[in-house]
């Protein structure tokens, strides 16, 4: 059975959906990558759920039982179509069930005020659900020389690298970082170009390019990373970041999630 298909409480954490990364992942139940999303929900007191991309009749009956939501990220990139661009081959090819998972989970989590941490491809999609659009490919694009991505620096390193980046004053994530400047990993080779509805920049790099953004719509505790810090393991500010979604969480608990 599914484990979005369970019902009951198995403990008193907040109940945390999130999405395969891939219907591919999901399929062959290719568990490594999204492990890492798991293991950090738990490390910061939540009950990470995984909720499925090719049962949506599945996924319905999942959303009302949790508590707020991880997107994780993902090796495709969103359809370009979805933002009004046309794909000039720099975009990989899209998951168009990871997709409409995502939408209908921020559907749902905006509607119950549930909140969301949203990383790489999954702050790209909540960017693109309210609204925004993207750079399809940094270096191509902007011409960038700050390293993204593994395969922009030769040799390729094992790790992924890492870079700046610079918080805004009286944001979230400055206040979670705890200072203005820190230091984040990168895997991504697309990024925000035009902001989403009620979104806000609140991190970016030493080249422009758009790195955190928080939703301002209402209180609801809505963040978007493209850096990944489910990866960075033991540091102390990617550690925050979790608990402090894990607080909201809890502080945002749906009664009929406590109920099944």
């Amino acid at each position: 059975m599914s484990p979005a298909m369970t019902s009951g409480r198995t403990s008193t954490r907040p109940r945390v959906g999130i999405p395969w990364r891939t219907s591919q992942e999901e399929a062959a139940r290719n568990h490594p990558k999204i492990k890492n999303y798991e293991d950090a929900v738990r490390r910061a007191g939540g009950e990470p759920v995984l909720l499925p991309l090719l049962d949506p009749l599945a996924l319905d009956r999942a959303l009302p039982t949790l508590d707020a939501f991880v997107l994780p990220g993902s090796p495709s990139d969103v359809a370009p179509a979805e933002y009004g661009a046309v794909n000039r081959g720099l975009s990989e090819p899209a998951d168009l069930a990871r997709e409409a998972t995502d939408r209908t989970i921020l559907k749902h989590a905006f509607a119950e005020q549930k909140p969301v941490l949203a990383i790489c491809y999954g702050c790209q999609l909540l960017n693109v659900y309210l609204g925004g659009t993207l750079i399809q490919d940094l270096r191509a694009e902007t011409g960038t020389n700050v390293p993204h991505r593994k395969k922009d620096l030769i040799p390729e390193p094992k790790d992924d690298p890492r870079h700046a980046a610079a918080f805004e004053q009286d944001s979230r994530l400055a206040a979670i970082t705890g200072g203005r400047r820190g230091e984040v990993n990168s895997s991504h080779h697309q990024a925000i170009r035009t902001l989403g509805k009620s979104l806000r920049v609140t991190a970016h790099a030493d080249d422009g390019t758009v790195e955190g953004v928080e939703w301002t719509g209402d209180a609801n505790w809505v963040v978007g990373v493209q850096w990944h810090p489910e990866r960075m393991h033991n540091d102390a500010a990617a550690e925050r970041l979790f608990s402090n979604f894990v607080e909201a969480a809890r502080k945002a608990r749906n009664p009929v999630a406590e109920k099944v």
